[in-house]
């Protein structure tokens, strides 16, 4: 068997554990069965989860055995760790759609083959049937209500109030545990640190129905310099879903990382080697222009996550929209996708503007004027084609997929026109 603790903790992702020794021992001893938790509480999955079950894959690849715990009882509850407020509530039939959507996303990360079979589990299958009474009398009755308060997620909530059921989450999930640890032998679960309370409520439950000896891995919150979560923008989480994130934002968002976190995330989510890591640090800190670090990180990523021809097609765009390919070759939708990461300017369809005042408009050139000195000094693009003329006009034949028009000015500076029916 791989040592995968030592694995794990070079590669950051040991937090805290109930035991190490004693998790290292039985992971080294055979195979060892294990879960990690994903709520439906939205329609896809995010980075933040990525953390979870890339670190599932690793756990499987050393020869362990998966299981993907999809909470279709604890997402109609919402767990309150890292919130400051009441979670609203989902409907159930809004909550089932979104269990099956996550269902398919999680065992994209996972192999269903062979000795190491991974499965995908619902919590509902047996917190649905449980009466509110025999859950109070089997559960419940394992939980004084001083340590369920000392509980650092409660803790913090107590001074703006919490509901009882979000505060009754953490025997939702301790049940999940001893569930799991009753029907397949479950002996270990992992999850984010701002779990820890859940997750060692669920070892505890173990110990008091069964005397049973189970274990809790928890990883790190992945976060920014500046405290933030990695995978949060202004606009919101960096979904799994392409709809929801598309593939060539998912892709640039990993390649503007800055360089001093590419090591850290190379780590955490890349399945290359301990060699080949240190080298592209060392690339990062050598050649930070060369951006090869986060070029492989955000390529791995993309793959990973959308596949190897969508990689593809965001890696063609991106060249293209920077006059190293052809924008007529890209698909409508990569295209549209592209440009919605620039500065953008929407048209009505008939007559465009001089391409003069579609630089102004669209901010590459602060004036009209600066617009012409910028096409007089060669340095204007209107599709990777250099604008001769000041007073350039583009013409229906210029638009992409009848539609599109890409202004360049310099080497790096983009700015896309839309065209709608007027």
């Amino acid at each position: 068997m791989t040592d995968i603790v030592d694995e794990l903790q070079w590669r950051g992702l040991v937090a805290l554990t109930t035991d190490e020794e004693t998790l290292r021992a039985a992971l080294a001893a055979g195979p060892v069965t294990y879960y990690c938790g994903f709520d439906p509480t939205a329609p896809s999955l995010h980075v933040g989860n990525l953390v979870q079950l890339l670190t599932m894959r690793r756990l499987q690849d050393a020869g362990h055995l998966p299981l993907a715990l999809v909470g279709g009882a604890t997402g109609l509850i919402g767990d309150p760790s890292g919130r400051s407020a009441e979670r609203q509530l989902n409907s159930t039939d809004v909550v089932g759609g979104w269990v099956e959507r996550i269902k398919s996303q999680v065992s994209r990360f996972l192999s269903f083959d062979g000795q190491h079979a991974a499965r995908v589990v619902n919590n509902l299958d047996w917190a649905g049937p449980m009466s509110a009474v025999d859950f109070l009398r089997d559960i419940g009755k394992h939980f004084p209500v001083n340590r369920m308060l000392a509980k650092e997620v409660v803790a913090a909530r107590l001074e703006d109030g919490i509901s009882y059921t979000e505060f009754s989450y953490q025997l939702l999930q301790a049940m999940d545990f001893l569930e799991l640890h009753r029907r397949y032998g479950c002996v270990l679960q992992s999850g984010g640190s701002d779990q820890w309370g859940n997750l060692t409520a669920g070892v505890d439950l173990i110990r008091r129905t069964t005397g049973g000896h189970v274990h809790a891995l928890a990883t790190p919150l992945l976060t920014k310099p500046d405290g933030t979560k990695y995978g949060k923008t202004a606009g919101g989480a960096i979904w799994l879903d392409p709809e929801l994130t598309t593939p060539y934002a998912f892709f640039q968002y990993w390649f503007n990382v800055e360089d001093a976190e590419v090591g850290k995330l190379l780590r955490t989510f890349s399945f290359r080697s301990r060699e080949e890591i240190e080298d592209l640090e060392k690339q990062t800190a050598e050649r930070p222009a060369a951006r090869a670090g986060q070029r492989a990180l955000a390529e791995e990523l993309t793959t990973l996550v959308h596949g190897p021809e969508e990689c593809a097609s965001v890696i063609a765009a991106s060249r293209a929209l920077f006059g190293q390919g052809s924008l007529e070759e890209l698909e409508e939708r990569t295209l549209a996708a592209a440009l919605a990461e620039v500065p953008q300017l929407t048209v009505p369809r008939g007559a465009l503007p001089p391409v003069t005042d579609l630089l102004a408009a669209t901010g590459l050139c602060k004036s009209k004027s600066e617009a012409r000195r910028a096409i007089a000094q060669g340095g204007a693009y209107l599709n990777n084609v250099k604008v001769e003329s000041d007073d350039a006009v583009p013409g229906a034949g210029d638009l992409l997929h009848g539609r599109f028009l890409i202004l360049r000015r310099g080497k790096r500076n983009i700015g896309g026109i839309r065209v709608v029916e007027s």
